[in-house]
């Protein structure tokens, strides 16, 4: 009798399981449909919405847009990765004044939205800005004719601002990469006779070249991401282009045409991401030393305030001058804290960022969970496919989010129309969520990433421990696992809620009439060259961007 008790038991446990795991595959299905259908609704309204539009965009928008859009991601590029691979290598290698602090410190331009830093920018660098008043005080000038002086808004400044804010990507990377090196295979070039340049151009750098694909993969999507910036500073991107041939021009076919050329880009980038990632991996297991083994080379004399001065002049461009120009303006305006249109926009933002928060922590803890409990076809292509949706931009994806809604609003305006004489209106696409599903798709692979590197930290025996001792996988799930998740659960959530506040490219083509969130409150007043009057809302996302720069900058110390 306790045989068969015991069998039964068993066959019990083992059919729950079974049935956890389908259940399991459903909702990561759901969760790869939530990421997959704006891409398919972006590439069926390209087809389906006539070649009216086409020939004029190819050619008079998109040669010029395509070239503008590669001149950008290049540049940027280029100089982010001097700046996060030269930094990085001197925060991890060397010791020189400050340097613990600026390590530290590097991190903070994140903070910093793209188009913040450019509405900072055209007021530092203008012709009432101190640095040009502070030309003409040196030199005599009296006007702007009198002397030369580069345009910000132009396609240098966009670099200029891109580079400032994005470099860290690479420099978080790459300074990883340059710990986990450790002093070996240094130390085995020096004794070959290489000074410590040759040893970091020929052994250091290129054995941090994967780091450094997937920072510079990172820095061109943001690149594609961006509007408010490229606006402000004039230059004319794909992304711009969608937005102006869609909301200007009355093209929302001629938009999705234009989108489908911008999604070829994210796919190339996504590809060249995942290939970098698979030799990362690669090199780490092969790494020839352990953290703890870094021993900094100390610079004295000039070097080390050459090393100090390389740090310190990426944080004052990324965060010294965007935080200082923003706060300056923000405190001659304390009073509009408390203005109405400012809070309704704040309420806004915590209400979009907080459900947004809650979608894509709960579709992320299903596939990472997925992930953990067994692998299978479906939670493998369900996982792919949600890390897609961070690639496009969030121009692409409100035009790929808008369709699907819309025509769901449609239907069913008609069938309560038909049936009960009613109408129900735009429910989805004339409403907040319409934006939440659009930053759910965007931001569910930082959420995703988040859980799944906490699952990492938990041994699987755990599971197998609370399986022996007669708990059922749901059990084990909301009496072992979650408590033990819910650091991981916290920071993927506040990881998404920031990033939603400070989004805009998606949320200024999604939102309702007369629904502001801080970011399209700053965007509208910046529109109008009122960048002043935007200085109160744009600190307000400076301040909530710190506290994950905070905890980042924390953990590398930590760890180092």
């Amino acid at each position: 009798m306790h045989f068969i008790a015991k069998s039964l038991r068993r066959r019990h446990a083992n059919s729950g399981t079974g049935l956890t795991h389908r259940m399991l595959a459903s909702w990561a299905g759901l969760s790869s449909a939530v990421v997959l259908m704006p891409i398919l609704a972006i590439a069926w309204l390209a087809v389906s919405g006539g070649n009216a539009d086409w020939p004029h965009l190819v050619e008079n928008v998109v040669p010029r847009a395509v070239t503008r859009t590669l001149l950008l991601v290049a540049l940027t590029g280029a100089f982010t990765a001097i700046i996060g691979i030269l930094t990085a290598w001197l925060a991890a290698t060397c010791d020189f004044p400050m340097r613990r602090m600026l390590s530290a410190a590097l991190v903070l331009p994140l903070a910093i939205p793209a188009y913040l830093a450019a509405y900072a920018f055209g007021e530092f660098l203008t012709f009432t800005g101190p640095v040009q008043g502070l030309v003409r005080a040196l030199f005599g000038f009296q006007s702007s004719r009198d002397y030369w002086f580069p345009d910000v808004r132009s396609l240098g400044g966009a670099v200029l601002v891109m580079s400032s804010v994005l470099y860290p990507y690479i420099y978080l990377a790459c300074r990883s990469m340059f710990l986990m090196q450790g002093r070996a295979a240094a130390d085995v070039a020096r004794t070959l006779g290489a000074g410590p340049v040759r040893v970091f151009l020929l052994v250091q750098a290129p054995m941090a070249r994967p780091a450094i694909m997937i920072g510079l993969t990172l820095v061109a999507m943001e690149t594609l991401n961006d509007i408010g910036a490229v606006e402000f500073l004039g230059v004319q991107t794909l992304t711009f282009s969608i937005y102006d041939t869609w909301l200007n021009r009355g093209s929302l076919a001629g938009a999705a045409q234009i989108a489908c050329i911008m999604l070829v880009f994210v796919i190339g980038l996504m590809m060249i991401e995942r290939a970098a990632r698979r030799r990362q991996r690669f090199a780490s297991h092969k790494t020839t030393a352990a953290v703890h083994d870094v021993v900094r080379v100390k610079l004295a004399g000039w070097k080390k305030w050459a090393a100090t001065a390389a740090c310190l002049l990426p944080v004052l461009s990324g965060f010294g001058v965007p935080f200082l120009v923003l706060g300056n303006f923000a405190l001659r305006r304390l009073d509009q804290f408390l203005a109405p249109r400012l809070l309704d926009a704040f309420l806004h933002s915590v209400l979009v960022s907080g459900l947004t928060a809650l979608a894509s922590v709960f579709l992320g803890f299903v596939l990472a969970y997925a992930a953990r409990t067994g692998r299978s076809p479906i939670t493998d292509v369900a996982g792919r496919l949600a890390s897609f949706g961070y690639g496009v931009p969030g121009t692409v994806l409100a035009i790929g989010v808008l369709f699907p809604l819309a025509a769901i609003d449609n239907a069913l305006d008609a069938r309560m129309r038909a049936y009960f004489d009613v109408s129900t209106g735009l429910i989805m696409s004339g409403t907040g969520f319409a934006i939440i599903y659009a930053c759910t798709v965007r931001f569910l692979t930082m959420a995703e990433g988040t859980l799944e590197a906490g699952f990492h930290k938990l041994s699987p025996h755990l599971d197998m421990a609370a399986r022996a001792l007669g708990r059922t996988s749901a059990q084990t799930l909301r009496t072992v696992l979650l408590p033990m998740m819910r650091p991981a659960v916290l920071t993927a959530a506040l990881l998404v809620f920031i990033e939603t506040m400070k989004e805009l490219s998606a949320t200024i083509m999604l939102r309702p009439f007369n629904f502001n969130t801080l970011a399209t409150l700053v965007y509208e007043d910046a529109s109008r060259a009122r960048v002043e009057d935007a200085s109160v809302a744009a600190i307000i996302i400076v301040i909530a961007g710190m506290i994950p720069v905070i905890l980042v900058s924390r953990s590398l110390e930590n760890r180092s």
